[in-house]
């Protein structure tokens, strides 16, 4: 069984992720050789450390309000915003109030 979600579904990103108190909770929506989609919710002050990564990242609010951090500079995303985190700068995740988000990852060839 994978754990992807299923095809030729519809279904609502904002739907697909509960909320946990004191945590994090993330969804394997479609993973590719690659690159790969996720959905995360973030209860308030839940944060992911700071971290590189080799290729780009986009996230996509659809819930809320986060605090992206890109190579130390903090920009406030919320719900219908999207930011791409450029390939081998640090960046960070941080929940201003209870946020989820669709992160998209697209591996360079």
């Amino acid at each position: 069984m994978s754990n992807e979600f299923e095809k030729a579904k519809v279904f609502s990103f904002s739907d697909s992720v509960d909320y946990s108190a004191g945590g994090i909770v993330s969804k394997t929506v479609l993973k590719k050789q690659t690159g790969n989609i996720s959905l995360f919710s973030f209860d308030k002050g839940e944060a992911l450390s700071e971290h590189t990564a080799p290729f780009d990242a986009m996230i996509q609010v659809v819930d809320g309000k986060g605090e992206i951090t890109i190579g130390g500079k903090p920009y406030i995303v919320k719900a219908g915003e999207t930011i791409i985190m450029p390939a081998n700068i640090s960046h960070s995740v941080k929940a201003v109030e209870k946020f989820k988000m669709v992160l998209t990852m697209i591996r360079s060839s």
